[in-house]
């Protein structure tokens, strides 16, 4: 379960999964004492995450020892948190958002392309290969950990960045630092400056309200809701297998978070008597556990010292990059998306997007949505344009831009 050998203390996965929920737990109750927190819309687990990493740091730094986890349990639950996204999405949610996505999918890869552009400029400022500037840009930041481990091998190899993995890993721990800290307090100021507010008041997506004091929640209910999202976790699954044997590979997460979506949509109509649990309190239960223990793993166990080696040219592309998504959010993304609540809730995801990855866009809009209200049409075009789309226009940018740049 926990083994110390030459000074690397290792957590096993259910060791692991435990100090998450202290993680977790430890941000919550920050977040409901100082309400500091609460007004700028920092997610819970991202105010434990980054207050356990840097307690990890300090550690390291002391006394020269570090601490690993396995975290094969967040990969459970980031599927667990997308099929109750594609279970609370209906039919009319969904065309109701077909414009609205087109117009944010366009968006981002117009943003992507400006932040490769900016990563390649910035490097070649201090002489560096625009290679690094890929690294520092779409790789690491819009793609993250995941996109920077798959990318790394092959910029170290044709570019000849032999640190190319180190480069990408730190930028990616940065960006995710900067996205989960910044989309909160952008959507407040907008709600803000613009008296914005929901246009009605329904069930959140996902969690519960802060307004909300007491939650009663049936346990029937709650196997009813858990149990759907199995069914759906099942169908996204076999189709998953289906489509790798086609030849065509996706995350987990993006099947069964469509196998959501088919299901919430044919059940109740095939049968009318089922209690199909979409948009239920066990649902947004179920979606804000999974995603909260998911960042909450996620942030606790970033190695922060590893930045304490960033180069001056690193932190020259991560500061362009950030203002660059804040000007972005706020003087285009808001706009375009209309000028009202459900846009003000987008840019908050948006800059999640922007810097970090899909969870902590969603991350970010649940928190705005707690404290002021649902927003059903931004936990639908988010997702599916961060979770989705943008991963296979990354695929083809990044490659633009190592070979023409």
């Amino acid at each position: 379960m926990i083994d110390y050998v030459d000074g690397v203390m290792r957590l096993g996965p259910f060791a692991t999964a435990t100090l998450a929920l202290i993680v977790f737990s430890v941000g919550q109750s920050l977040n409901k004492r100082y309400t500091v927190l609460r007004d700028y819309n920092i997610p819970e687990p991202v105010t434990g995450g980054l207050l356990f990493s840097l307690i990890f740091t300090l550690v390291f730094f002391v006394f020269g020892m570090q601490v690993d986890f396995q975290l094969m349990a967040r990969d459970v639950l980031i599927v667990y948190f997308f099929t109750t996204i594609g279970i609370n999405s209906n039919f009319q949610t969904l065309l109701a958002g077909g414009k609205p996505l087109l117009i944010l999918l366009a968006a981002t890869v117009a943003y992507m392309f400006l932040q490769n552009l900016t990563g390649v400029s910035v490097a070649s400022l201090f002489g560096l290969p625009a290679a690094v500037g890929v690294l520092g840009g779409t790789a690491s930041l819009i793609g993250g950990h995941g996109t920077t481990i798959a990318w790394a091998p092959t910029i170290a190899e044709e570019h000849g960045i032999e640190n190319a993995l180190e480069i990408g890993i730190a930028c990616a721990t940065t960006g995710l630092i900067l996205a989960s800290l910044m989309g909160g307090p952008i959507a407040k100021y907008l709600i803000n400056k613009h008296r914005l507010e929901p246009a009605t008041t329904e069930p959140l997506d996902i969690g519960v309200s802060f307004k909300t004091e007491h939650v009663t929640v049936d346990h029937v209910r709650f196997l009813h809701a858990l149990l759907a999202v199995h069914i759906s976790i099942l169908l996204g699954f076999t189709a998953n297998e289906a489509l790798e044997e086609a030849g065509l590979k996706l995350p987990m997460f993006v099947t069964c978070l469509f196998a959501g979506i088919v299901l919430t949509n044919t059940v109740p109509y095939l049968f009318p008597k089922a209690d199909w649990p979409s948009r239920t309190t066990s649902m947004a239960l179920i979606g804000d556990i999974a995603l909260g223990m998911f960042l909450a793993m996620s942030l606790m166990s970033m190695q922060l010292w590893t930045l304490a080696d960033l180069a001056g040219p690193i932190i020259a592309i991560l500061g362009a990059q950030f203002l660059i998504a804040v000007a972005f959010t706020l003087l285009l993304i808001f706009r375009i998306m209309g000028r009202d609540y459900e846009a003000a809730v987008v840019c908050a995801g948006f800059g999640g997007i922007s810097l970090g990855a899909t969870p902590t866009s969603i991350a970010n809009m649940t928190a705005v949505t707690k404290k002021y209200g649902a927003a059903h049409r931004a936990f639908i075009i988010v997702p599916l344009v961060a979770a989705f789309f943008i991963d296979i226009v990354n695929a083809f940018l990044i490659r633009f831009f190592l070979n023409n740049f």
